[in-house]
């Protein structure tokens, strides 16, 4: 590893810590940019959960005051994001190298099409919530629909996880009645969650798929990108980081399919 390519990883480490916290599908910064680097597609993608993991804590804790009083809410969807990201993470290993890889460019532009589709799963929530600061989630809890949503993907969180963020806003905007912040929050802790038990898995099942140095340069990327989106994400205009996402999105898609 060369000391720009370093500085490439940290750098897109932060990102994706800031953009998780804020919209989800960080991956889609750091996934291509460890291709970039010359790292074998399974071995990115097991490094860098493993690394996204301390972005995703650090989120997670910044929205903590979005989650008083969910821990009800919490305690049933949680379960369901832990089974399903263990069940991904062990196809990732399961499956041949090659499914894997002929599997991630349709995987990254489903991903970046959720995050391009975004801003109208959100107006329509706005649309049906005049005040969404105020509402607020009085019902028992997270019906049999949302949870088997909230399994599927985890499994995808598990394999993959692009865009697993915004899949979690847009699945929690239609089958629940919390405040768009809360929904914010629920799908910190729930992706985390996901990226933490694939990391588990991982790490139990194939340590020698682990790039140590890559880990580490995204972790320390993260978190401090997860700080910094947790205190300002909501000052950030959402359309650049869009853009962004779908440019590298297109980039990565041209590469695996030229390789």
């Amino acid at each position: 590893m060369t000391a720009f390519e370093a500085l490439a990883i940290l750098a897109a480490g932060f990102g994706a810590g800031m953009i998780n916290t804020i919209v989800g599908s960080g991956t889609l910064l750091t996934f291509p940019t460890l291709l970039w680097a010359g790292y074998a597609p399974v071995a990115a993608n097991v490094s860098n959960t493993l690394g996204l993991v301390a972005g995703g804590v650090s989120g997670s804790w910044g929205y903590r005051h979005e989650l008083v009083g969910a821990s009800r809410t919490l305690k049933r969807m949680v379960p369901m994001s832990v089974v399903g990201a263990a069940i991904g993470a062990i196809l990732v290993i399961v499956l041949p190298p090659g499914v894997f890889s002929a599997a991630v460019p349709a995987l990254i532009g489903i991903g970046a099409f959720l995050v391009i589709a975004g801003p109208r799963i959100q107006a329509a929530v706005a649309a049906r919530r005049p005040d969404p600061i105020a509402a607020s989630s009085r019902t028992a809890g997270p019906g049999l629909a949302l949870l088997i949503g909230v399994l599927l993907t985890g499994v995808y969180g598990g394999y993959f996880g692009a865009a697993q963020g915004v899949i979690l806003i847009g699945l929690l905007s239609m089958l629940t009645t919390d405040s768009l912040q809360r929904i914010n929050g629920y799908k910190n802790i729930l992706a985390t969650a996901a990226n933490l038990v694939g990391a588990v898995t991982f790490l139990i099942i194939a340590p020698d798929q682990v790039i140590w140095s890559v880990a580490g340069l995204i972790a320390l990327g993260s978190i401090l990108g997860g700080v910094v989106g947790a205190k300002v994400g909501r000052r950030i205009p959402p359309t650049p980081l869009r853009i962004v996402i779908l440019v590298v999105s297109v980039i990565a898609i041209v590469k695996f399919l030229t390789q």
